[in-house]
């Protein structure tokens, strides 16, 4: 049978130093519960606490079971560790340089001169406290470069992200104005359509076209021009409603899809509209104002997208006929009547 002598223990704790061995148990206990409570309750000092409680929690451990156990050293490496939470090189060479020195404090202190532990033995764990250290260096190390590679692909993929936005919008958007150029005007215009026809979705449909404006250009030159088309634009996508749709038609006309609105409602948006443009200020084209001609016309169930246009270009030819700075709401001519009569 096995006797104690034949087991790698060294001493056995007596009943006069029981009392200590629950103490240091019991103020083991009362850190981590310290430190927990603090971490929840307030922001502040975090990492301090973290670090704190991890040396003390280690050499209380380590002074408990020393006595008892071989290699009980490697309890203190646990303070270490602590800098692979926060991989804070930094912190790690703080806490190998204390851990080596605090150690050594230890050892002569006590170790050498209570428990007679040989020069080699304390030569072996400062050692084991430096490949340690250069380990977890290692490790941070290769989290940082994982780390630095990962939000590399992050903005790579950001940038991607904007650009193909940019992209994007720059085919959406009339370059000059800022407003919707004609292929999403159309694209938008066709699924609003398709609402229109299954859901009775009300739409108006408004064409507006800068007066005498080749005389601009003629007159006052094209970059003048630019100018004009930009300030109309601005206060036409500035008065429009949230869920309307303004864009650049072609050259100086403009085009607004009124939705869920009366037709009158929107006569009454275009006609401000008209108002608002007429008294704006042009000195830099000899004061005079810049004024549009608009047709309107409303969506009729069956009506089609063709049919629609003619209408509302009719009116804004009307418009201009009759003087132009006015607003012409579109009528179904005889023609059209038959039409949609056939269909």
């Amino acid at each position: 049978m096995l006797n104690a002598e034949h087991l790698n223990i060294k001493s056995k704790i007596g009943s006069d130093k029981e009392y200590l061995f629950i103490g240091c148990n019991l103020l083991i206990v009362a850190f981590i519960s310290g430190s927990e409570l603090w971490l929840r309750t307030r922001q502040q000092y975090h990492k301090q606490i973290v670090v704190g409680c991890g040396y003390i929690i280690s050499y209380l451990m380590y002074f408990l079971i020393e006595p008892f156990v071989d290699g009980a050293q490697m309890l203190l490496m646990m303070p270490i560790i602590v800098s692979l939470v926060y991989f804070d090189r930094k912190l790690l060479y703080s806490l190998g340089f204390f851990s080596v020195v605090f150690y050594a404090g230890i050892y002569f202190g006590l170790e050498r001169v209570v428990l007679h532990k040989p020069l080699l033995e304390f030569l072996l764990v400062e050692c084991v406290f430096i490949v340690f250290v250069i380990m977890t260096q290692a490790v941070i190390s290769r989290a940082q470069e994982a780390q630095e590679h990962l939000e590399q692909l992050t903005k790579s993929e950001q940038g991607l992200m904007v650009e193909r936005a940019i992209s994007d919008k720059l085919l959406k958007i009339d370059a000059l104005t800022g407003l919707y150029n004609h292929k999403t005007f159309h694209e938008y215009l066709d699924l609003l359509l398709e609402q229109c026809e299954s859901n009775g979705l009300r739409l108006q449909l408004a064409l507006l076209d800068i007066d005498n404006f080749k005389r601009v250009n003629d007159t006052y030159g094209h970059w003048v021009g630019d100018l004009v088309l930009k300030e109309v634009a601005t206060k036409l996508g500035g008065m429009i409603g949230l869920n309307d749709f303004a864009a650049r038609y072609g050259g100086e006309e403009f085009a607004i899809i009124f939705t869920d609105k009366t037709l009158p409602e929107a006569y009454s948006y275009v006609e401000e509209l008209r108002m608002s443009i007429a008294s704006m200020g042009h000195p830099y084209a000899g004061g005079k104002p810049i004024t549009v001609s608009v047709g309107l016309c409303n969506y009729e169930p069956g009506l089609g997208k063709e049919l629609m246009f003619r209408r509302t270009d009719d009116a804004l030819y009307k418009a201009k006929k009759e003087g132009k700075n006015t607003v012409v709401t579109a009528q179904a001519s005889q023609g059209e009547a038959c039409l949609l009569n056939i269909v």
